[in-house]
């Protein structure tokens, strides 16, 4: 064990502990004699005890808090449970269980993890990253919990996000986990109840706002370029104006990418890619429907401009197959209350149509909710959509579960099972008319862990579109033909280590291709990242 370490220290920390796993010869070399049972099992017989008791737990925020506690103590074996089973763990450690436990993050706190920033620390965030333990940061994900997935303003709890962000760049593409930091940019709350919060562990205060929170941003950007200048800094969870300012500024100077804009785009465009092999249509023939003109919305669009020119279509035609609505209708040019991401869709001589009659008058193939605010798909929505379309495509993105604009039970019932359904949080298998469905959930974690691994094997200067598009084509590649048959839109979790891997290796493949990696590429890229990839077993 490549440690200096020895005895209660090996046992109390993460990275090192193996509890019972310990040989007699470890035991006795390392000073752990007497301070373990007599007992020595594998890790093997630990992840069936760990998934004894976390199947014994009566809530999903009790397993969530059982594998907060086992990512504490025994690293390893909690990225192992992760891995082997992760269709049944993607769902405690991030959507929709996430929501419920950033909600509740002051109150189930155990231990600190991760950096934390509040605007009494202006002027010295540098120094303050002296007091991370890690040298070699790569993989940053950073919040201010305004914009917690559909659930708010959380303040400080919406650490959770970024602490389960980064548990995922290590389980689907094997960053490893000491070269993670996930980051609370705590500039206090306007929610009232977490102010009122005896118990709220957060800054508490009113929001920061204007020029001092975006100094307070600039001075952390430039203190992680002198710290950790190989680091990619991921923004999570922001404000839309916000997460837009900030993408806008840095996304040219230095490493980074914003999840929600971004790395969902390149999720939905993927299912978009693979919609086209169950309806015919062909990708550039498409119409594109969004209720919800947001920064996942503006964001997916955005990126599908970038496919449909890639497709030979021209700029000015490829806006015009997107449609996007908000809470006042229809997004067109003759209103004078649009913000700066809703104006370059907006549409010349179209009234602010409601979503009926934009489907009615636009016809559209794929609809996609972003809204947060569930059950905007109604039944008369759904009919329509199928009225106009042999197989409609929907999408149903906000999450937690709650939010969602439509269950897939819903779609493919007032469909008659003509639906092609998606959602941002993953829904149960269907039957219908004795037939099976399986919806598939448009999780981010499909494409950001390998777009991370990736962009830091090639050490790459920025993360321009073309990679998040690159991304969203390996990803729909590896959509099988069974999935196909069953209206499934993305590919089985168990897949998503090969996935990501895959993913990395185009994604740096386009790196060189666009000159922007700063590391010379070596002869066989796909096992050089292979090799890097952290390995979960003992």
């Amino acid at each position: 064990m490549p440690t200096k370490k020895t005895g209660f220290d090996i046992l109390h920390s993460s990275k090192f502990n193996k509890s019972l796993a310990f040989t007699e010869e470890e035991r006795e070399q390392l000073g752990l004699k007497g301070l373990l049972p007599y007992s020595m099992v594998s890790q093997n017989i630990q992840v069936i005890r760990v998934m004894n008791n976390i199947r014994n737990k009566d809530s999903d925020l009790e397993k969530y808090i059982l594998l907060a506690s086992l990512q504490d103590r025994n690293e390893k074996l909690f990225y192992r449970v992760v891995v082997e089973h992760i269709e049944e763990m993607m769902p405690i450690i991030y959507t929709p269980t996430v929501g419920q436990a950033c909600k509740e993050f002051s109150h189930i706190f155990r231990r600190a993890r991760g950096f934390y920033i509040t605007p009494a620390d202006k002027g010295k965030i540098r120094e303050h990253l002296d007091n991370w333990p890690e040298k070699d940061i790569r993989v940053i994900v950073i919040t201010d919990g305004q914009r917690i997935l559909g659930l708010g303003d959380l303040g400080t709890n919406g650490m959770g996000i970024s602490i389960g962000k980064l548990a995922l760049y290590t389980a689907c593409a094997g960053i490893h986990p000491d070269q993670c930091l996930p980051v609370m940019l705590d500039v206090g709350t306007n929610n009232q109840e977490l102010l009122d919060d005896l118990l709220y562990i957060g800054y508490p205060r009113n929001r920061l706002e204007g020029d001092d929170y975006f100094e307070l941003v600039e001075e952390f950007v430039m203190a992680v370029q002198e710290k950790y200048p190989k680091a990619l800094i991921q923004f999570e969870d922001f404000l839309t104006p916000n997460a837009y300012a900030l993408l806008n500024k840095y996304r040219n100077r230095v490493l980074c990418f914003n999840d929600d804009i971004q790395g969902t785009a390149s999720v939905i465009v993927a299912g978009i890619y693979v919609s086209t092999r169950i309806t015919k249509v062909q990708f550039s023939d498409l119409r594109i429907m969004f209720l919800g003109a947001g920064s996942s919305s503006t964001g997916i669009a955005s990126l599908i401009v970038s496919a449909l020119k890639d497709e030979g279509l021209t700029e000015e035609e490829a806006y015009a197959k997107l449609w996007l609505l908000d809470r006042k209708g229809l997004i067109v040019s003759s209103r004078d209350d649009l913000t700066e991401h809703k104006i370059p869709f907006a549409h010349e001589n179209q009234q602010p149509l409601n979503l009926i009659d934009a489907i009615d008058s636009l016809k559209p193939h794929i609809l996609i909710g972003t809204t947060g605010t569930p059950s905007m798909f109604t039944k008369e929505v759904i009919e329509h959509m199928t009225t106009i379309n042999e197989r409609p495509v929907i999408f149903a993105l906000s999450n937690p579960t709650s939010k969602s604009e439509c269950t897939a039970e819903q779609a493919y019932q007032w469909s008659n099972g003509t639906a092609i359904f998606a959602s941002g949080s993953p829904f149960e298998k269907v039957v219908f008319n004795c037939k099976k469905y399986v919806p598939g959930q448009g999780n981010n974690a499909y494409v950001f862990p390998g777009i991370g691994l990736g962009a830091i094997m090639a050490n790459v200067k920025t993360i321009p579109d073309e990679l998040f598009l690159v991304a969203a084509q390996t990803l729909a590649q590896f959509v099988s033909e069974k999935s196909i048959q069953e209206g499934t839109l993305y590919p089985r979790l168990t897949e998503i280590r090969k996935l990501s891997l895959a993913i990395a290796t185009a994604v740096a493949e386009k790196a060189y291709e666009l000159d922007i990696a700063r590391s010379d590429r070596p002869k066989d890229l796909k096992q050089f990242i292979e090799d890097y990839m952290y390995k979960t077993y003992y």
